[in-house]
């Protein structure tokens, strides 16, 4: 899969994806991810700030990817999983151990690994990614 990636989007674009920043509405406390810029349950009454989430949590769900998409063959398997973040919301993403091990009620955190290139002489992109946790 050969994306095309400019130098300026990738770094204009690295904290959101080396972090894990969502939103917080200080008046009811609930969190969002991906942001948002108003709170559903508030709406106007609602205070919107930046919030940062530990980057640990449980899977709740998953899948075993055996026929990747294109780009993502050297990966397979690989397990996707959907994740409850300590702070409640919840959000997908690779878990990169093996798949033998993946299993609903595990605890994972965030870890940064490679995710995809742009061809062999372009751009590497990184990301979050999930790991079990003992």
């Amino acid at each position: 899969m050969t994306h095309t990636s400019s130098v300026p989007l990738y770094w204009r674009l690295q904290r959101q994806k080396y972090n894990l920043f969502g939103t917080r509405c200080s008046t009811c406390n609930n969190v969002y991810f991906p942001p948002k810029d108003f709170c559903p349950e508030c709406r106007r009454k609602g205070k919107i700030e930046k919030f940062r989430f530990s980057g640990k949590g449980k899977i709740i769900s998953y899948t075993i990817i055996r026929v990747p998409p294109e780009g993502f063959e050297k990966f397979t398997p690989y397990a996707v999983a959907i994740i409850k973040l300590d702070e409640g919301t919840r959000i997908s993403g690779q878990i990169v151990d093996k798949v033998e091990t993946v299993d609903i009620g595990k605890k994972v955190e965030t870890v940064f690994r490679r995710i995809s290139e742009d061809g062999e002489s372009g751009l590497i992109h990184y990301g979050l990614k999930w790991r079990i946790v003992n």
